[in-house]
């Protein structure tokens, strides 16, 4: 993918289950754990720190409200959140998003380390 908005997966809305003006949240595609999702600026924007203010703003009330949301459906034991920032960052899709990912006792034998444990897909 060249990386432009009209190739873009996260440009087009689906799977969306919360939405504003500026920002959407959607279930991530590669689910690392049940209920991940991502929150997505509406603007075509590669790197997270050329987000403006009040989309940042926003994509930080929508994670909050996402939250709230797998808590009660899922009742996960914790949760990491994660952004990539460029290719050498592990950065795939080059347009903001960012990762909550649900997590459960046992999912990993030792989550120590936290994000510097990354998940594994089966």
């Amino acid at each position: 993918m060249s990386g432009g908005a009209d190739e873009c997966e996260l440009c087009r809305l689906e799977q969306v289950l919360f939405e504003e003006k500026e920002a959407y949240v959607r279930y991530d595609n590669n689910s690392l754990s049940h209920g991940h999702v991502l929150v997505v600026p509406r603007r075509h924007v590669a790197n997270f720190f050329d987000m403006t203010q009040p989309e940042k703003a926003v994509v930080l009330a929508l994670l909050d409200r996402a939250q709230a949301h797998i808590e009660a459906e899922l009742h996960p034991d914790g949760y990491n959140i994660g952004v990539n920032i460029g290719r050498a960052g592990g950065q795939s899709r080059m347009h903001v998003h960012v990762h909550l990912i649900p997590r459960y006792t046992g999912d990993v034998a030792d989550p120590s380390g936290g994000i510097r444990c990354v998940l594994v897909k089966p």
